[in-house]
């Protein structure tokens, strides 16, 4: 599966997990460790642990390997790396705080998946 349908496999899952405020990134001409960010929001530590594991077993399946995970749902930001796909799961605070989309505005214009 090339990167593209990976983020949007990803989007997916999220979308029937109930994560909202769903974006996706295109940085493949920005930068040169991945292609897309994936970035959601979780309301609650149970909703990232929920998305965590379904996203790492659902996207294993597709042919993904989870390469790391940085942050922690406590924390309010879970970072999922899924090699030219990252994942960044936030909470509404944290996602203010950091406004990853501004950050990376260089980027593609940003797709927003409600």
């Amino acid at each position: 599966m090339d990167s593209e349908a990976l983020a949007h496999r990803a989007i997916d899952i999220l979308s029937d997990r109930q994560a909202s405020d769903i974006a996706l990134l295109d940085i493949s001409r920005v930068v040169t460790f991945a292609d897309y960010f994936v970035i959601a929001t979780a309301v609650s530590p149970l909703q990232f642990t929920a998305l965590i594991e379904h996203l790492e077993k659902e996207l294993r399946k597709a042919g993904a390997n989870l390469r790391a995970v940085e942050g922690t749902p406590e924390s309010g930001w879970v970072l999922l790396d899924f090699g030219d796909v990252i994942i960044h799961l936030f909470s509404p605070p944290q996602r203010e705080y950091y406004r990853l989309e501004e950050l990376w505005s260089r980027a593609a214009p940003i797709v927003r998946f409600t």
